[in-house]
């Protein structure tokens, strides 16, 4: 009943996107998965899914160096109590960002744990699957350019997928995404924090014609909750936000403020299973859709799925619309007819396929 290591894997795979690869950071963005191995004294092992992005080995670090030494040794059926520990042990070096992160990827991994000791999914862990599938949205990469974005927007329906969001920052790429699919997809605008609250109306003006579900992240900063509500308030189209917010306590002041119509905390950044169940509670009190920020393919993406699972009210996960030569999760993350089904296995259902952790590992 302790923790015996804390390992952190992180993979890098091939994928394409449809067009040109952006760069972050002088480099081509990358298809990583950043996964965390623990493994129990009695030799169960849950996968976890830390977010990294280029910040990747610095959550690394925060994991050997942090997070490891605090919690090898320690009762891994006391989640809630570890966790809380660790929460307030490195809350000095950050309420987010890579020690927050490694935290996630525990947190999953311990999730995944207690399912395989008890033999449930996650899902029966958290009070029972509500259905046995969940919808999935496309998340386009941003392309700034009109052509492309038709052209993959097209793909995504074709490949059955009943709702796309876009990355994008102009009105003619909604334009071409929205003449592309016709009136019956549902399209989201995600702008990542440009602009501020009156270039942010201006845009929700030209693109309103075009019917978006709703505008993600319109305002810089995101935890301006303040010029976010007035977006909400004035812009004539829904709000959402999240996946920078830095914990229930941030998602409470964005409720009150008014801030969002669709919250999207993103479970491998916030702080894992744990916090983000909390945030969805708190959710619920508030009115507010939650909407999972999952824009990966390992064991956050089963994580987010087996949360979706038990809401009261169905709701969407996020897709990579990616094409990857190679999935390590296999057929437990395919998406079909738009529709992602929930893994029904002790844990969360699904380990990563050894021989591609190998073979894709990277140091």
């Amino acid at each position: 009943m302790t923790i015996r290591s804390i390992t952190p894997i992180a993979l890098d795979l091939p994928f394409e996107v449809g067009g040109p690869k952006s760069q972050f950071a002088g480099r081509p963005r990358q298809m990583a998965m950043r996964l965390v191995c623990v493994e129990t004294e009695d030799g169960i092992v849950g996968w976890g899914d830390a977010f990294g992005y280029a910040v990747w080995p610095a959550t690394r670090v925060a994991l050997e160096k942090l997070v490891a030494p605090m919690a090898i040794g320690r009762n891994e059926d006391d989640i809630a109590g570890l966790m809380d520990d660790l929460q307030r042990k490195l809350h000095i070096v950050g309420r987010t960002g890579p020690a927050v992160y490694a935290l996630s990827g525990l947190d999953i991994a311990l999730w995944d744990i207690a399912g395989k000791k008890a033999g449930k999914s996650v899902s029966a862990l958290l009070g029972g699957a509500r259905r046995t599938s969940v919808p999935a949205y496309a998340s386009l990469v941003r392309y700034g350019d009109a052509a492309l974005v038709a052209k993959n927007a097209k793909a995504a329906v074709a490949r059955g997928f009943k709702a796309i969001k876009l990355h994008e920052i102009t009105v003619t790429e909604v334009k071409a995404a929205r003449e592309a699919v016709g009136p019956d997809i549902k399209i989201m605008m995600d702008t990542n924090c440009p602009w501020t609250v009156d270039e942010a109306l201006a845009v929700a003006a030209q693109v309103k014609p075009y019917d978006l579900l709703w505008l993600e992240e319109p305002v810089f900063p995101p935890e301006d909750f303040k010029a976010l509500a007035r977006v909400r308030r004035e812009g004539g189209i829904a709000v959402s936000a999240g996946e920078n917010a830095m914990s229930p306590a941030d998602f409470r002041a964005m409720f009150e403020a008014g801030a969002v119509d669709v919250a999207q905390p993103s479970v491998t950044k916030i702080g894992g299973i744990s916090e983000m169940m909390r945030i969805y509670r708190l959710a619920l009190e508030h009115g507010v859709t939650l909407v999972p920020h999952s824009p990966y393919f390992g064991p956050g993406l089963l994580a987010s799925k087996h949360m979706a699972a038990t809401f009261e009210r169905e709701t969407m996960v996020e897709y990579s619309f990616v094409e990857l030569g190679a999935s390590p999760m296999g057929d437990a993350i395919a998406v079909n007819d738009g529709r992602i089904a929930v893994p029904t296995g002790p844990g969360l259902g699904r380990d990563p396929d050894a021989e591609m952790i190998v073979r894709y590992r990277v140091e």
